[in-house]
């Protein structure tokens, strides 16, 4: 085969049917390193990807992702495995990871696991134990011992995204720490009749979230003296048709009417806002409402909320996968955790234009 020294040869040559060779004698580089640049992987300085993606587009040369499967035993595609597809967290945590795998070369295939129980065995035990992913990532899913047992011991790196997970390193947020805020923030407004609105049974299967957004706002009324009333909380599915129904119910009675509500999704808590417009209550002048997630549509109802960065959850986790799938140190790289290690999330407080001080303070 013709040996190249420049771009300029490459491009005045007229070689078909480049080898790798080919790029990384013009790149000036080892096959190796072709490789792991035109493969996205993190561990090429730019300069150096520039060159050889110069070299190989001069050249002509694709990488054949059969060829580079076989080289490397991997597939370069992680898959995700979500409890549903269409509410928002997930949506966002997949498009955060998904951001993140296609700059480092890596497809990602989504397991929606909404439906049945033989669904998700036939996931778990099918397709995520072939050669189809090189690792996973579950998403708001409470893995059983068995299902993380299986990944393990066929060596698929796992991590998780919103609970503890045995074995696992799982990226997971304080969601007592979080409605424990958002309440404060309410009672430091000079609120004393908070209403909570909180998840129902189906969606306290997994990390048991609603259990321990409602405990937070137990603790933050506990700790400010505030006598707890069974009448204030209403159970709904964590979507804006809940969060309105479950609203027209707390704010229906003039007499027992709360002054604020604290809800534990932001869809519940817009939801919350609808349900006070229709009844020709003021937000926050009447009621005030807070949530959790800081949603695509909290700025737009101008939504106080606790952000938790979802999309950002997505790219940490796949940084934690690319620890045990392409180990190498970095500068930027996360701090080295045991297998099993909760890995905390950050969340902020939000404050927009719907709380305020009750009126009988103000």
């Amino acid at each position: 085969m013709t040996s190249l020294g420049s771009i300029d040869d490459i491009e005045n040559s007229g070689v078909a049917m480049a080898g790798i060779e080919d790029v990384a004698r013009a790149a000036g580089v080892s096959t190796a390193t072709v490789s792991r640049a035109l493969n996205g992987n993190p561990h090429v300085s730019e300069p150096t990807r520039k060159r050889v993606a110069d070299a190989a587009a001069a050249l002509g040369y694709v990488v054949s992702s059969n060829a580079s499967s076989l080289a490397s035993g991997r597939t370069k595609n992680i898959g995700a495995v979500v409890p549903h597809l269409n509410r928002w967290f997930f949506s966002s945590v997949i498009e955060g990871a998904e951001r993140a795998l296609l700059r480092r070369g890596y497809d990602l295939t989504l397991y929606n696991l909404s439906g049945s129980g033989d669904e998700r065995r036939t996931v778990f035990e099918n397709h995520l134990l072939r050669k189809r992913v090189d690792a996973v990532i579950a998403v708001s899913l409470e893995l059983t011992e068995a299902e993380v047992g299986r990944l393990i011991a066929l060596g698929k790196p796992l991590v998780g995204v919103g609970g503890p997970l045995p074995g696992v390193r799982t990226l997971t947020i304080d969601d007592r720490a979080v409605a424990k805020l958002a309440t404060d923030h309410l009672i430091a407004l000079g609120h004393r009749r908070i209403a909570h609105i909180g998840g129902d049974k189906e969606f306290d299967l997994d990390f048991h979230i609603p259990t321990n957004r409602r405990m937070g706002y137990q603790q933050a009324l506990d700790e400010a003296g505030i006598p707890l009333q069974p009448a204030l909380f209403q159970t709904a599915d964590f979507t804006i048709a809940g969060g309105y129904r479950a609203a027209k119910q707390l704010l229906g009675a003039p007499r027992d009417r709360p002054t604020a509500i604290f809800a534990a999704s932001d869809e519940m808590a817009i939801g919350s806002i609808l349900a006070a417009r229709d009844l020709g209550l003021s937000v926050p002048r009447d009621i005030s409402i807070a949530g959790v997630d800081d949603h695509e549509l909290a700025d737009f109802f101008q939504l106080t909320t606790v952000a938790q960065f979802p999309d950002r959850q997505g790219e940490l986790a796949v940084e934690v996968l690319m620890q045990a799938l392409e180990p190498a140190p970095t500068p930027d790289a996360l701090p080295e955790h045991d297998a099993s290690a909760t890995i905390p999330v950050p969340y902020q407080l939000v404050v927009r234009n719907s709380t305020s001080r009750p009126l009988d303070t103000a």
